[in-house]
Order: C-alpha cells, then structure tokens, then sequence
C-alpha cells in the first residue's frame, strides 16, 4: 500500500512511473496471511497479463502528457527477469469428437481459435483435408491467456463459442455400473415424508463463519477450522446443522419470507480425539404459521407440538422415537427435548433460545431440530425386515374419549405409560385428541382429551367388555398421575 512520502501532491514537479507484474501466488498468499485485500491484490491474484507491463506504462505517459502537459524523459529500464517462450498446445479432432460428442467444421476452429488470440496453425497428416479425422491444430498461447495450458482447455473454448446447443445433450457412457448408496431407501422415504409434512429441501454450504458455529457448537468442541477459507465469514466447517438452517431462515425471514418450514439432510463435521469426523444430519428449521387463515380456520402459529408431532410421525418410519427433558443451552429451556432411538440419544429440538434469536435478529418465535440419520437409517431398515403381513380386523373398533384434568408436570408419554402398563391387548392405540388452558380449568392444571381405540380380533366388544377396560383405566390414571374427569 504506498504511504504519504509517495503520494503526488500539488508541488509535485517529478513523477516516475512503475509499472510491474506480480506473481500470482504470491500475492494471493501474502493478501491472505496479511488479511489485506485490495483491488490490485484480487487483480493480480487471479492472474494478470505480464506482456501488458509496458504498453499499460506507455499508454499512461501517453495520457498524462495529454491532460496535464510536461514533458516526457527519454530512455526506459526494463526488467524482465525469466521471460518465458510462448507454450504451445495442440489440439486434435479426434479430441474434439471424444469429449464433445460431435464435430466442429475446419473453419470455425480456426476461426474461434484464431480470434481469441491462439494462432491455431494446422499440423500433422492430412493438412488440407476437410474434415480429416486426423486433424490437428497447433497454438500458440497468448500472454493474457495463462489459465489455457491443455488440450481440453481449448475444446472448451471452442465449444463455448460455437455453441453448447449445437452439441447433443446426452451423458457420456458410463464405464462402471451405478449402485445404489446402502441409505438410498431410507433416505428416499425420509424425504417424501418431510415433503408430505410440507417442508421444502434446501442444500447449503458447509462453510460457515466461526462466531456463529460457537453459537451453536457443543461444549468444549473446537471447531474445524480451513487452512485456505475462501473468506473471513467461511472459515469454519460447521458443527451443526442447525448453524446453516439458521442462516437459511434468516435469508428468507430479511427478504419477507415470514411463514417457513424447511429441511436439509447433510453432514457435519467434528474431530473424534484428533480424527475428523463426518456425520450424516437432519437439519430442520420452521417458523411462522402452521396453519394460514382459511375459509372456516383461523391462521395458527407454528409451536413446539407441531415440530414434536412431525418428528414422531419421521420416528415412526424407524419402529417409533421417545423423548426426554434437557438439550442444547441454545434451546429456550422451557420448550426443548432430547430425542431418543431406544437407549440411543439422537438429538435434540426446541424453540431457539432468546440470546441466540436476538444474535440474528429474529422477531418471531424459530424452532429448529437435529438428529443423527446414522441410527435412524438402520432402524428404518430393521423396522422394515420386521414387517410381517397382518389381515385387516373382522370385529369393528370403537373409541372412547377421556376428558382429564392433570397436573402442569404430567406429560402425554406418561399417560400413554400408565395405560400400556395395564396389559390390554385390545388396545390399538392411544392419541391425544385435545389439550385446553383457561377458563374453567383450575390452575396448575390443564385439561387433555385422551382417545383410546379398542379392538378385538376374536369378536365384536360388547358394552360390559368396553365399560370394564374404561374404568381399569381412568383407575389407573387416578392412581399414577392423580388424575382426574373432568365434568363435561
């Protein structure tokens, strides 16, 4: 960078000129260690023409002459330490035909060739042969040209310029057969069912800006830092995620995007003692409304039930997921749970926690949820080769509702516990059909509305059958979990 001492003022009488080529890498290098980048620093960094050097300080004396007057100094010294000779490169038809798949007549190659600068010189056998299958062309490269070094450099100069159209859009033949990765099912399934749930797939780069991966990097974690980021605000690999799911919403959150759901299957990267690891992620992000304003519905927020629903509706492709207090501290610690596969812990989901929100500049409520897919894939298999034929039932089903009032602490996974507990094989299902906080409701407590479904495969349940099982069960609720009817 020049300095003061250099600068040209208005007593300035003198004025020499330099005008220099600077390696490349060297420059890119020392800008990067430096942390100083400059247009001349990405100018010459990406390569600069160095036969240039003296027409560009000719044409400035030039100039100034023209529109400040002076006078002009004889004599020049020129540096020029190891000029290089001009690289020659052929090309061939036979090349032309492999890759591209058609031909390209005599004449337009060396018409191309010739005005981007290549002096393309025919050679080899069959010289003045139209169309020979042997033709060949000798060039010359230009000294503003350094990136054109091989054959294929000039078949894609010369494709770009004749037209991409012009050549048949087919895949070339492959030389090994395709296989399916070992996840191609289950991965598949995923997809459509998150699609079905009505999120949309986004795919991100894993580069990520250090001070926001900490926000989201586990405890005592270091992050995986690239010796040659392509920027200060990509330096990292990311840990989670959830740190690229958040800068995705954010995008669509700056540019009026208030209502989204989204998804993202990827990896992230950490290091097991000193060995990189890569782990297959699902990164899930949804904010907004659930449910917009409709004819006979009123518009609804997307909550922490709706991601905790469609998360069990992914489990259940893998023989069902369970749930436990606690997650990561950048989830609001009143809405957030780890998820479990059976005794294995895959994750975690919740509402993004306020200090977190307020780095992003969230103004509406964000949830997020990541799991490890590893787990999930061979469970979803497993699940699968466990499937075995059942006959649809001959006997009807019949539901019967419970209206409980339970205390804050109780969970539905509780309820469902104490009912399972009971041993009632003709139990097909338990849902939670409706939950209701206000009026009338005392407080400390809330109101659940427990749907049980029950069905016999042996015979049609009479009334005393399904008042017997119904007061085993309120019973037991009463009992466990101090519930209590609620009076209609």
């Amino acid at each position: 960078m020049g300095g003061a001492e250099t600068e040209i003022s208005s007593s300035t009488k003198n004025v020499l000129i330099e005008c220099a080529w600077f390696d490349p890498i060297a420059i890119r290098r020392a800008a990067r260690t430096m942390k100083l980048h400059t247009e001349a620093s990405t100018r010459f960094g990406r390569g600069a023409d160095p036969e240039m050097a003296e027409v560009a300080s000719r044409r400035a004396a030039e100039l100034i002459l023209q529109l400040a007057g002076g006078e002009l100094l004889s004599g020049v010294v020129d540096v020029y330490p190891g000029k290089r000779l001009a690289k020659k490169i052929t090309v061939t038809r036979a090349e032309i035909l492999r890759v591209m798949g058609a031909d390209v007549p005599d004449k337009e190659i060396e018409r191309i060739l010739g005005a981007l600068g290549f002096a393309p010189v025919r050679v080899g056998q069959n010289r003045g042969q139209e169309g020979a299958l042997l033709a060949s062309w000798e060039c010359t490269q230009p000294s503003w040209r350094a990136e054109v070094e091989r054959e294929i450099d000039l078949i894609e100069e010369i494709a770009r310029v004749y037209g991409l159209d012009k050549f048949p859009p087919r895949l070339p033949a492959a030389r090994t057969g395709a296989a399916r990765l070992p996840q191609y099912e289950a991965e598949a399934r995923l997809r459509e069912r998150l699609i079905g749930l009505g999120y949309r797939e986004i795919v991100t780069i894993p580069h990520v800006d250090e001070q926001r991966d900490e926000l989201f990097r586990p405890a005592g974690m270091a992050p995986t830092k690239l010796a040659n980021p392509l920027s200060e605000e990509a330096s990292v690999l990311r840990s989670t995620g959830s740190v690229t799911m958040a800068a995705a919403i954010e995008w669509n959150l700056n540019h009026g995007q208030r209502s989204v759901k989204l998804f993202e299957i990827g990896r992230h990267y950490r290091f097991n003692g000193a060995t990189p690891v890569e782990t297959p992620v699902l990164a899930i992000g949804a904010t907004g409304e659930a449910r917009p304003q409709g004819l006979y519905d009123a518009a609804r927020d997307y909550s922490f039930a709706d991601l905790k629903g469609d998360l069990d509706a992914i489990g259940a492709m893998s023989g069902g997921i369970g749930w436990q207090d606690g997650g990561p501290d950048w989830l609001n610690a009143a809405k957030r749970g780890k998820i479990y596969l059976k005794e294995n812990e895959l994750g975690a989901a919740g509402l993004l926690a306020k200090r977190v929100a307020d780095k992003y500049k969230f103004r509406q409520e964000v949830f997020f949820a990541e799991i490890a897919l590893g787990p999930l894939y061979c469970a979803y298999y497993g699940a699968k080769n466990a499937r075995r034929y059942e006959p649809l039932p001959r006997f009807p089903a019949v539901e019967r509702d419970f209206s409980l009032l339970l205390a804050d602490g109780v969970k539905f996974a509780d309820v469902t516990k104490t009912i399972q507990s009971l041993g009632i094989a003709e139990i097909t299902s338990i849902e939670a059909a409706d939950l209701f906080r206000g009026k009338n409701v005392p407080g400390g407590k809330y109101s659940l509305m427990v749907r049980v479904t029950l069905q016999s495969k042996a015979a049609t349940m009479t009334d005393a059958q399904i008042a017997e099982y119904s007061t085993r069960i309120v019973a037991a609720l009463e009992k466990e979990l101090g519930a209590t009817l609620r009076a209609s």
